[in-house]
């Protein structure tokens, strides 16, 4: 490559690294600074937001105490009038010079004071120029009968049509009548309060009445006595009359306006103060402005400082780029300087460190590629002997392969009969301890019917005296009955008899007349008894006949199945002798069963040993083979290896030649 080549090269290495440095730093100056900008612009707008709302609401307080101290001083005069009032207990004339005497007194009240009756008497000051046609309807009337100390009411328009509030009571001096004493004071100096006491620049105030949402005092005279409404055109009216319905007495931001609304102690009405937004935020969007044209400035002079950096930064990496170039086209002789201790210097010495152990290296090879056509030729000559003793060794492997072969086949012939025998044996083993345990069972069973049979002839034999005995009873109970017979024929014998007596008791009733009558009676009803035994007698006899027939059959029934249990009695002791038969063959059976088992043993433990030993011969017989198969492969893998050696070292040759070929190409 030539040397006007190699300086484009590395001048567009430099303009790449420049490039992308520049597009990834750049963007993350200007989105930083941009942040920073949105940050202090939204902190300055917070914070100018929270002074603006804390000097509106302290503005908002002073002109509300300033509200309340005029009108708690009114109060106080007029709380002060009221007591002397009560205090003199005046008729009407001194009244009059009282209410005379506080005309024009406080010049807030230019009426001063008066006195409504509910009779609807008015006292009033001479120079008075009040006029109430009805003082019991009046506001200031109505207001007063309410309390019993000077408080103010709402506020309304006189009859000169200014709006003024009334601070009246009841008052008590003497008499039984109701009385109300008040004072109208003017809204005017709280007009001056509300407009002339705001504190900020571009702020305004008015006081609403929350009873009718009436505006007391404004500064624009057209809003004063007007209703607020939230249905009202000016958003800021309508904001404010909502927030005064929902009783939302805080700071609150309607519209482009931030509001701050506060209520007057002892009063129903609020104060409320407002400024506009934008001058509260002119001076942050000042301060913004300020901020953004700094940061573009900002960004100017960054980008100029990252540019003469990347440049310094970026000016060794052309040496390296050199360096490298020559490298790529394969010029070791090259030397590269490394003149500073960071990353680009630690790069250069590394650099330095691998060119020198490129020269040691391709030194190294090419000396190593000689010495490896050397040694690839002699691998050739050797792979060439070790191939043919190879293939003899194979083909005799091959034999011993199938000899071996032959073997293994007849052992695993005989390992497989005598595992047979072994599991025939083990199967008649199992068998005969089958049959063994069968016997043995069917013994106790024989055992238990031989026990069961004796059993069964002792209760025959007792079942057979049992009914003997009861034949026996059975007897004695027809004797009996035929007894009961004979005295049942005595009693009725003795009932006819009886009979006789009372007719012929009857008759001689009958002949001794009305003397006789009582015993003809007596011997009506021995006559009837007599009857009725006669009766029941016979019912007797006829029951005892019964039951003499019943006898009759059970001692023939009782009889025949004596009989019945003599002959099972006979049939159970011939089944006794027979069981007595069957268990002694079955015991002579046992015996031999257990014989036969113990032979058994011993030729199942002989085929077992047969067995294993004939497993252990067909293994060996295996791994004889396995191991002359593997031989066979290993010969036929030792052929093709030094087949493949061959060729290898062929194919060394010519690599050797090259890799001394390429090696040349460097300049070392």
């Amino acid at each position: 490559m030539s040397e006007k080549g190699t300086t484009e090269v590395k001048l567009r290495k430099s303009g790449k690294i420049r490039n992308k440095l520049l597009i990834f730093i750049v963007p993350i100056v200007v989105l930083t600074i941009i942040a920073l900008v949105f940050i202090a612009s939204y902190l300055s707008e917070k914070r100018m937001t929270e002074m603006a709302t804390s000097e509106l609401n302290s503005s908002l307080s002073n002109q509300a105490d300033n509200i309340e101290a005029w009108l708690d001083d009114n109060l106080q005069f007029f709380a002060t009038a009221k007591q002397t009032i009560e205090g003199l207990n005046p008729d009407d004339e001194e009244l009059q010079k009282i209410l005379d005497s506080y005309y024009g007194y406080n010049k807030n009240s230019p009426e001063g004071l008066r006195i409504g009756t509910a009779d609807g008497a008015l006292y009033k000051a001479s120079a008075s120029e009040l006029e109430e046609k009805d003082v019991a309807s009046s506001e200031w009337f109505r207001q007063g009968l309410t309390r019993v100390n000077m408080a103010y009411g709402t506020a309304y328009k006189n009859a000169e049509g200014s709006n003024v509030i009334s601070a009246s009571g009841i008052v008590n001096y003497g008499d039984d009548s109701i009385k109300v004493i008040a004072a109208d004071v003017t809204l005017d100096k709280i007009s001056i309060i509300v407009n002339s006491g705001v504190k900020m620049t571009d702020a305004s105030s008015f006081l609403v009445d929350t009873n009718d949402n009436t505006i007391l005092a404004h500064r624009d005279k057209s809003l004063v006595s007007t209703t607020l409404s939230d249905t009202s055109d000016n958003k800021l009216l309508a904001g404010i009359a909502t927030a005064i319905t929902e009783r939302n007495f805080t700071s609150l931001t309607i519209g482009s306006y931030m509001v701050a609304l506060k209520q007057i102690q002892g009063t129903d009405w609020v104060l409320v103060s407002y400024i506009p937004t934008k001058v509260i935020l002119s001076s942050v969007q000042q301060l913004a402005n300020y901020l953004m044209i700094t940061g573009i400035i900002s960004v100017v002079i960054i980008i100029l400082l990252i540019l003469f950096v990347v440049q310094k930064v970026v000016a060794p990496l052309s040496h390296i780029s050199e360096n490298i170039s020559a490298m790529s086209s394969g010029d070791f002789t090259i030397e590269v300087k490394s003149e500073s201790n960071d990353e680009i210097g630690i790069m250069g010495a590394r650099m330095r460190d691998f060119v020198q152990s490129m020269r040691h290296m391709l030194t190294s090879i090419s000396e190593e590629s000689d010495k490896l056509k050397q040694e690839s030729e002699t691998s050739d000559e050797v792979s060439k002997s070790m191939y043919d003793a190879s293939q003899s060794q194979a083909e005799a492997m091959q034999q011993l392969n199938e000899t071996v072969d032959q073997l293994a086949v007849a052992v695993n012939d005989i390992a497989q009969n005598a595992t047979t025998l072994a599991t025939v044996v083990a199967d008649t083993r199992e068998n005969s301890e089958k049959a063994d345990a069968s016997m043995k069972e069917t013994v106790k069973i024989s055992q238990k019917g031989r026990e069961d049979m004796e059993k069964l002839s002792h209760a025959m034999d007792g079942i057979q005296d049992a009914n003997t005995r009861l034949v026996g009873s059975i007897n004695k109970v027809g004797t009996a009955s035929e007894e009961i017979t004979n005295i049942v024929s005595m009693i009725g014998e003795i009932a006819e008899e009886t009979n006789l007596l009372s007719l012929n008791a009857s008759i001689e009733a009958a002949r001794a007349g009305d003397a006789g009558k009582g015993f003809a009676v007596v011997a009506t009803q021995i006559g009837k008894l007599a009857q009725t035994s006669a009766e029941s007698a016979t019912n007797i006899s006829n029951l005892i006949e019964e039951v003499h027939k019943l006898i009759d059959e059970a001692v023939g029934q009782a009889n025949a199945s004596a009989e019945s249990i003599e002959k099972n009695s006979d049939l159970i002791h011939i089944a006794v002798d027979t069981f007595d038969q069957i268990y002694n063959n079955i015991q002579a059976s046992n015996d031999c069963i257990e014989e036969m088992i113990r032979d058994v043993e011993k030729v199942d433990d002989v085929a077992t040993n047969v067995a294993a030993i004939s497993e252990e011969q067909a293994a060996s017989a295996d791994e004889i083979l396995a191991t002359s198969q593997n031989m066979v492969e290993q010969a036929k893998n030792i052929s093709s290896n030094s087949q493949d050696v061959a060729n290898n070292s062929h194919e060394l040759a010519n690599t050797s030649e090259t890799l001394s070929s390429h090696v040349q190409q460097f300049k070392i």
